[in-house]
């Protein structure tokens, strides 16, 4: 089950960074954010502190001419390594872990309320969102489909749609029934018993509205099944089909008609109601996917 559910209208590639940063939304979650950006890392600022206490003490160390030209000289050897260290390599593991989650930050930050985690869902809700999310791959990963038998660019459209609305849906719902289950524990006296049982009721019947939408998605998921077995099933018998004078050879020169030539008429008849099976299928699923569309 995918952790992160994303609304089709996010574009393409924030989508998939949404899909990919759950570590970073689940901090954000929390109220995390990156501190603001310093000038200097604390790597390089200890390479510089270090760099300058050497040429300090080289300089210093020497007297007249010599000794000034020996820390000069020492402020060479030491300072190219140390300023390729300070401005060409910038990839230590901390800075770029830090650089990396300062970026998805600030790509991101602006979709709150535009993904959902599995993190945010209930036990309940969770389970029925991977059922959702079960039937959606059965069809979108089915040749049918792939062949185009589907209306494949209406479930390009409205499978990610329904997965997204189940996955909305399912977060506020496991939010208000999380924090309904918190007050109702504390005890009720009788005067908010009589009120906070009606909520409850109310949370059951959205969590039923939602069901609902599942299981339209599991029946069509089914028809779609049914089809995909027949479409095999047809595709099989066509393969058969297609070798049945190399069949009919072999029985007339060894004399077996008598005993071959029923069970080959009956694969061309089988033949034919597959295809019929097949149609039906089809035309079953459409009709399945007729209950999703709004």
């Amino acid at each position: 089950m995918a952790d992160v559910v994303v609304d089709p209208e996010v574009p393409p590639d924030d989508a998939q960074l949404l899909r990919e940063s759950r570590l970073v939304l689940l901090k954000m979650r929390q109220g995390w954010a990156p501190e603001s950006r310093r000038a200097i890392s604390s790597a390089q600022y200890r390479i510089i502190a270090a760099f300058g206490s050497v040429a300090l003490f080289g300089v210093m160390a020497g007297s007249g001419l010599v000794g000034r030209g020996l820390g000069l000289l020492m402020l060479v050897l030491l300072g190219i390594p140390m300023m390729i260290v300070l401005f060409v390599r910038n990839d230590l593991p901390d800075d770029d872990q830090e650089e990396h989650e300062r970026e998805v930050y600030e790509q991101l930050r602006w979709y709150e309320g535009r993904y959902v985690l599995t993190d945010d869902l209930d036990e309940a809700s969770g389970r029925l969102l991977a059922r959702a999310q079960r039937a959606i791959a059965a069809v979108t990963e089915s040749r049918v489909n792939a062949e185009g038998l589907l209306d494949d660019v209406r479930n390009a459209v409205m499978l990610p749609a329904q997965e997204w609305e189940i996955a909305r849906l399912l977060a506020k719902l496991s939010a208000l029934r999380t924090k309904h289950r918190e007050t109702v524990s504390k005890g009720l006296t009788p005067e908010v018993e009589a009120v906070a049982e009606p909520l409850a009721r109310a949370l059951d019947s959205s969590e039923a509205a939602v069901l609902a939408r599942v299981e339209a998605l599991e029946r069509y998921a089914s028809n779609v099944a049914d089809a995909e077995r027949a479409y095999q099933a047809h595709h099989q018998i066509e393969e058969l089909r297609g070798r049945l004078h190399q069949y009919e050879e072999l029985v007339a020169e060894t004399g077996a008609d008598g005993f071959a030539v029923p069970e080959l008429e009956r694969l061309a008849q089988d033949a034919d109601r597959l295809e019929q099976a097949l149609r039906r299928s089809v035309t079953s699923a459409h009709e399945a996917f007729r209950y999703l569309d709004p």
